[in-house]
């Protein structure tokens, strides 16, 4: 179960608060890894966040995978080469 509220934060940031149920073991785990690396208060939101985001991105990165994988991959990547250089022909040269 997830509660969800948002606030702002100094610099217009703005937060949103999560209430989290996790299980005793892994609480226990996060905070003592936490501490042994000289943990300050807000590592723990830190944390989440940071392995959300990464979790967020595998996934997403997995369904592109998934997604490009009835294509010829040799295809893709003439596609993707052909893309860069187009890219790279447009740029400004310093």
């Amino acid at each position: 179960m997830i509660y969800a509220y948002t606030y702002k934060r100094i610099k217009v940031r703005i937060m949103t608060r999560w209430t989290l149920v996790v299980s005793d073991a892994t609480d226990r785990a996060l905070r003592t890894f936490l501490a042994q690396t000289g943990g300050k208060k807000g590592d723990l939101s830190d944390f989440v966040e940071k392995a959300v985001q990464d979790r967020l991105f595998h996934m997403t990165a997995d369904k592109v995978k998934q997604r490009n994988s009835v294509y010829d991959q040799t295809e893709l990547m003439s596609i993707i080469d052909e893309a860069v250089a187009n890219v790279r022909a447009d740029a400004p040269h310093s």
